[in-house]
């Protein structure tokens, strides 16, 4: 398939043809058609699978067939670098074209985003932040917007910017063409979705599989040794530049906190950073001031760092796909790359998911000189034949227990006083 099987007009052709596409990925083939039909639409795919071009070309093809003055799409985006990838790709795409766009975002001054607003744009790619600032100061008229696009909806909602979105929503025109792209759907995301789609198609695409360069293993343990375990394997070996992956938020802050006391050079990514915080902590790590960026799947997004040898899943991930995303940042330009693994037992079920989806089973290692105690780091859980193991429901619980600090251990809505009440009539008393 070619770009020109589909419709669009010859000056959107030239500038595919002038930034090197020369074939569309498949979340462009999905979604490009029923984007230029008009329908709302749900994609879900993760980075780097073509999600801009899937949405701007057919609002470019839209606004250069039907040409008119003032703001006419509005692109959301939760950092500035990528509101200034999608401007560019934009400005690159349409460059044939009468069409124009403009970039708003915090960090820098609004005089000059405010005189680009008033030369003219048609299309803006905005940071919900600076956008409610300047809608605020009326410099920016969103009375006439006829296509919404939010781009990675759920990172935008790990960042908190919900409230400042439906703000936005409010401003906008009833009647629209309104599309949600995003890796995950999470519950806050798909209620927003529900209320603001009308009639929506959803697409959906998974990510390649990782680089033939990687290695991959995976070292069983139980939850209460993990950071130990951890930490012997960063003191036996040579790991240079390292990415680690945890599932939520609280745990990146502590084990990035844990690391630096035993003398690491580390950092810490996570959704709720601002924008500084989490530059500084990316460029700190691509120019060598930190060693190891203990981040969120959320947060990562974005990440552009060569040379990373190691990527450590210190929790496992939620899907296969987020597993070949995260490690799909090592191996790179056919550089030899190392995914490492830590799975506890309840996480045999989507071990057998990322197994089926590498085509291998993953390597079962022990650290030699490690002291597990009683946990035997050969003994392989045993699954139902479904790829889920008998004991997801014990990983649900740990999970919703890791996300705020104290809950380690006990049971959510469970309070101390029922759980010693249920020991008392386990023992007999």
């Amino acid at each position: 398939m070619s770009f020109e099987s589909f419709v669009l007009d010859a000056r959107i052709h030239a500038g595919i043809q002038s930034a090197s596409y020369t074939a569309p990925t498949p979340i462009q083939q999905q979604a490009i058609p029923p984007i230029l039909s008009g329908r709302d639409l749900i994609g879900i795919a993760q980075t780097g699978t073509g999600k801009t071009a899937a949405f701007m070309l057919p609002i470019l093809q839209r606004l250069t067939v039907h040409p008119g003055r003032g703001v006419r799409a509005l692109i959301l985006a939760p950092t500035r670098e990528l509101a200034e990838q999608i401007h560019q790709a934009t400005r690159q795409f349409g460059s044939c074209t009468p069409v124009r766009s403009v970039a708003i975002y915090g960090g820098v001054s609004k005089k000059r985003q405010v005189e680009a607003l008033r030369r003219g744009a048609n299309i803006v790619v905005a940071c919900p932040g600076r956008l409610l600032d300047l809608a605020g100061e009326r410099s920016i008229n969103l009375s006439q917007v006829e296509v919404l696009v939010l781009d990675e909806a759920d990172r935008m909602c790990d960042m908190g910017f919900l409230p400042d979105i439906r703000r936005i929503i409010k401003l906008l025109p009833m009647r629209r063409q309104t599309m949600f792209f995003s890796a995950t759907m999470p519950d806050d995301i798909r209620k927003l979705a529900d209320s603001i789609l009308h009639d929506p198609i959803t697409v959906q695409v998974g990510v390649e599989a990782p680089p033939k360069t990687i290695s991959h293993a995976l070292y069983p343990i139980d939850g209460g040794r993990k950071k130990q375990l951890l930490l012997a394997m960063l003191k036996q070996r040579a790991t240079g530049r390292a990415l680690i992956f945890t599932r939520t938020k609280y745990r990146a802050r502590s084990l990035a906190g844990d690391l630096s006391k035993k003398g690491y050079r580390v950092s810490a990514l996570q959704g709720n950073m601002t924008q500084n915080r989490r530059q500084n902590a990316i460029d700190g790590f691509r120019t060598g001031r930190y060693d190891i960026l203990v981040a969120t799947d959320v947060a990562s997004r974005g990440i552009d760092v060569a040379d990373i040898g190691h990527v450590i899943n210190y929790d496992m991930p939620d899907t296969a796909d987020a597993y070949t995303h995260r490690v799909g940042r090592t191996g790179r330009v056919d550089q030899a790359g190392e995914a490492l693994t830590f799975a506890l037992p309840q996480d045999e079920g989507m071990v057998l998911r990322i197994e089926r989806v590498l085509g291998n089973t993953l390597e079962r290692r022990r650290l030699e000189g490690f002291n597990y105690g009683t946990f035997n780091p050969e003994a392989r859980p045993k699954s139902n034949g479904n790829g889920k193991a008998p004991s997801n429901d014990n990983h649900r619980r740990l999970r919703n227990a890791d996300r705020k600090p104290g809950n380690a251990g006990r049971r959510p809505g469970t309070t101390r006083r029922k759980l010693q009440a249920a020991g008392q009539r386990r023992s007999g008393r």
